[in-house]
């Protein structure tokens, strides 16, 4: 998988990872990949969420010790 940009917001609670991550997703181009790695358990519903508000395109959710990886598609 090609990441065009990755985003670290550990130690960061709701809203700010999604937050984080939309301002990210506008500075990219439709088509690239945004890897998010988050420590709030929320995270994971809460780009699920985002994804489908958004047209963003959720790829991929995976976790992993007490981080939280989730990769977009840019729309």
């Amino acid at each position: 998988m090609d990441v065009h940009k990755e985003l670290d917001t550990r130690g960061l609670n709701c809203p700010l990872p999604i937050l984080k991550a939309k301002k990210a997703l506008a500075e990219m181009e439709s088509g690239q990949l945004l890897k998010v790695i988050a420590t709030d358990p929320g995270s994971t519903r809460d780009f699920q969420a985002f994804a489908r508000q958004t047209g963003n395109e959720l790829i991929e959710q995976s976790s992993s010790a007490d981080e939280f990886i989730h990769v977009l598609k840019r729309r």
